[in-house]
């Protein structure tokens, strides 16, 4: 199988890719870090970032394992991620590649394992990367809650959710991983496993409702296949930017294990 026939919801080869990151970094990052930060990732570390797509994890662990640490940020299409000091970037498919085994003293994926059907495969190739005693933390969605709260047409804003979740479905996507990592991890022969879920109040201004926003426009195709028509589409845009509009995230898990030493 060629990287072309693998087909992923989001293209990382796409001219939505640029709004992708920014959001997800926006969004996401400062969970994504502040449990990273847990695991005491510093100079000399050797991590592996998979699935780096726009490189702002890959940047941050870069300058905390600084002067005499590595990163290695691998992607399918790893053209966006930007040279930095310390950063290797190579392109890798995690599914179908092999890994060195207990190489890394840290891994981290966001948002990647969920959108793969062989994602217990792919967990305990991770764990068997990493050195005796290293960490790894897994980012994931679970869609299943996400309620909107307030605002006009509420009903369509979960209509959209319920279209979104369908189409991930279609491409053997996950929606409800993030509440089974930390089970899997320990599955996996992970110990001191932690999961944090995370959820915050979005309005026309937060990421995340952003993110959603541009998934109208990025998913556009992938709508139409599941039913969510075009008025559809311009409909729910504006109920997200109708100021008085609120909405419940949905659950992001933070999840980290170490491999016993």
């Amino acid at each position: 199988m060629t990287l072309a026939d693998r087909h992923y919801v989001f293209d990382n080869d796409s001219t939505h890719s640029d709004e992708q990151h920014r959001c997800l970094a926006a969004a996401y990052d400062p969970a994504t870090t502040e449990s990273l930060a847990a695991t005491g990732v510093g100079p000399g570390w050797q991590c592996l970032e998979v699935g780096a797509g726009g490189g702002s994890i890959a940047h941050w662990l870069a300058g905390r394992v600084a002067p005499t640490g590595r990163v290695l940020a691998t992607d399918i299409n790893p053209r966006h991620i930007r040279p930095a000091s310390g950063l290797t970037v190579e392109q890798h498919d995690v599914v179908r590649d092999t890994l060195p085994e207990q190489r890394f003293d840290l891994i981290h994926a966001r948002l990647v394992l969920l959108h793969l059907p062989e994602r217990i495969a792919v967990l305990g190739k991770l764990a068997r990367a990493l050195k005796p005693g290293g960490w790894l933390q897994l980012d994931e969605f679970d869609i299943a809650y996400g309620p909107a709260l307030a605002g006009p047409e509420t009903g369509l804003y979960e209509r959209f959710l319920d279209a979104k979740a369908a189409l991930m479905r279609n491409a053997g996507a996950l929606g409800r991983w993030g509440r089974s990592v930390g089970a899997a991890m320990t599955a996996a022969g992970l110990d001191r496993v932690e999961a944090r879920p995370h959820v915050s109040l979005w309005d026309r201004e937060s990421a995340g409702l952003q993110l959603l926003v541009h998934h109208t426009r990025h998913l556009r195709d992938e709508f139409v296949a599941v039913g969510f028509s075009d008025d559809d589409l311009a409909r729910v845009r504006d109920v997200m930017a109708h100021e008085d509009f609120r909405a419940c995230s949905c659950l992001f898990y933070t999840v980290r294990g170490r491999r016993p030493a």
